[in-house]
This record gives C-alpha cells, sequence and structure tokens, in this order.
C-alpha cells in the first residue's frame, strides 16, 4: 500500500482504471442521501473503522485520493484503519482490466463501460447498514427507500457537526435490536420490515451474524445460503450485500427490477427481459456478474 504524507492530509493510491469524478457522480445520485455530503469535488462521511470514529473528506489528488480527517490520527495504525475503509469504500484493489477485457467485447456492457469507465462498486463497509438499506429498499423505490433510511438515521444514528454540517453514523444492530416493530412503523416501514430490521439486528448483536463469519463460509454460494436463511432476506437482499459489502465478484440480483429496466434500455426492447433471457446474456459475464449489473444500474440514472 504505497501513501505519502501531504499537508493536511495524505494521499491514498488509485489503481489506473479510476475516474474519482465517475464515482462522485454516482454517490451524488440521490439529494437526499444522508450517510455523506458532497461539495466542492470533495465527498466526506463520519466512519467508525477498527474503532476509529472519525470525520473523513477524500478529494481528488495527484497520483490518488487526498484524504483528511476532522481530527488528528494517533498513530500510524489509525491512519490505516481509515486508509482500509477509504480503499474498501471505492474498491480500490480491485483489478478491473478483466472486467473491460470481457465488456469491451459484450454488446451490451460496452454501452456502459465506454460511458462510465472508471466507475467503482461503490461499497457499504458496514455490515447492517448494506443490511438494512437491502431490507429498507425491496419493493419500493429508490426515492421512497432514501427517504426511509434518512428516518431511520436521524432517529436511531449517532451524529457529529462539523464545519456546520451534521455527519451521521448508521444505527448500531444492538439499538435496533432493542425496538419494537412499533418504533419501525412510525417511520412508515411495514411492519414486517420493521421485524425483519429488528430481527437482523438482534442476530448480529448476539454475534450470530458477522461480516467475518459470511466472508469465512467457504465462497459465494455459501454465503449466499448463509443470508437467504434469515427471515426477510431473500435472494434479491442477499445478493445486494454479496455485491456492495462482501465484494463477491459472482454476485447477481438477477430478480432486480432495474437491472431488468436498464437491459430493456440498453436492447431497445418493448418488453423487460426473462430471467432466462438474462442468464444467458449473463454467461460472459462469469467472475464478473457484480460489476456488470453495477454498470448496468448505474445507466438508469
Amino acid at each position: 500500500m504505497t501513501e505519502r504524507m501531504t499537508s493536511g492530509g495524505w494521499t491514498v493510491q488509485v489503481p489506473p482504471d479510476f475516474s474519482f469524478s465517475q464515482n462522485l457522480g454516482y454517490l451524488s445520485r440521490s439529494p437526499n442521501e444522508c450517510m455523506h455530503h458532497i461539495a466542492g469535488g470533495v465527498v466526506s462521511k463520519r466512519i467508525e473503522a477498527g474503532g476509529v470514529r472519525r470525520i473523513i473528506a477524500a478529494s481528488e489528488a495527484e497520483g490518488g485520493l487526498l484524504v483528511r480527517s476532522n481530527a488528528p490520527l494517533e498513530d500510524a495504525g489509525e491512519r490505516r484503519e481509515v486508509e482500509r475503509y477509504v480503499r474498501d469504500w471505492f474498491d480500490l484493489d480491485a483489478d478491473l482490466a478483466p472486467f473491460y477485457a470481457m465488456a469491451d467485447a459484450d454488446p451490451l456492457l460496452r454501452q456502459v463501460t465506454e460511458r462510465f469507465r472508471g466507475l467503482r462498486t461503490m461499497g457499504i463497509p458496514d455490515l447492517f447498514e448494506a443490511l438494512c438499506w437491502g431490507i429498507i429498499g425491496q419493493q419500493i423505490n429508490l426515492a421512497f427507500a432514501y427517504t426511509l433510511k434518512r428516518r431511520l438515521v436521524e432517529a436511531f444514528g449517532e451524529s457529529e457537526e462539523w464545519d456546520g454540517t451534521r455527519y451521521w453514523l448508521f444505527p448500531s444492530p444492538e439499538r435496533i435490536a432493542g425496538l419494537s416493530p412499533a418504533d419501525l412503523t412510525g417511520l412508515q416501514l411495514t411492519g414486517k420490515k420493521a421485524e425483519y430490521l429488528i430481527g437482523t439486528a438482534a442476530l448480529m448483536a448476539e454475534g450470530k451474524l458477522t461480516k467475518e463469519g459470511l466472508l469465512g463460509a467457504g465462497g459465494y454460494r455459501e454465503a449466499e445460503r448463509a443470508l437467504v436463511g434469515i427471515r426477510g432476506i431473500g435472494p434479491w437482499t442477499a445478493n445486494y450485500v454479496l455485491m456492495r459489502c462482501l465484494r463477491f465478484p459472482s454476485a447477481l440480483p438477477i430478480q432486480d427490477v432495474g437491472l431488468h429496466n436498464a437491459i430493456k434500455a440498453l436492447l431497445g426492447m418493448d418488453r423487460k427481459p426473462t430471467l432466462e433471457e438474462i442468464r444467458e446474456l449473463a454467461k460472459p459475464w462469469a467472475g464478473w456478474e457484480s460489476y456488470a449489473t453495477f454498470y448496468l444500474w448505474r445507466a438508469l440514472y
């Protein structure tokens, strides 16, 4: 891992096929986002990484990303934790050369990789946040999902104000596990989703569900099986988490409406593709289904 200290922060090295502007464009997709702020080409957010809690800011710099913290980091170990978070968030350790080589030969994917080249699958490093976002987003439109997430975070998360802006940490599993469904239905979550969020939170609070456990489950299929065994988590939610948090490149939320709409639009179809048609289209994507999906989603907004 290469870095050099700079005034007010340090530069994190990025791979050659990385575009900060493309990723910033993705992060800007909703004005109702509550987990980060973007202004003047800088994205900032409050993080918890390896016991380190800080508000960090990332911006483009010569040779990489300039990362700054709102408070001094105590030692090199804390800086490593923050950098590890940033690298995971932007998926900086993935070598996308094989993906682009495959996509350049794929008539469907080539349309989006040429347009969004340098985009990374922006991550949700915290497993509980990723699971909650997947559950909240089930069978509703994206705009309302953002509204519900904001309500949940502002009702039960922790915040800190810095430089005139309030920054939030996602609610902890312990906090949500201690709620009743009525606490969540008051935010306009359905009764079922309230139960799913509380049940998932309880599993994590009890240590029965962990990111390390899923990553060590034996592979993509084993992690998927573990997730769909949890009440309220079906294949769509599981694969969303496998993509955005656990970084399994073969994750494919094949039932996703956005994926269907993107394929329909890009291929000029007069109907949505069938699951069998998607499976056929996805055959050349083997090992890169997650990135193929993310790029196709990006074509929708």
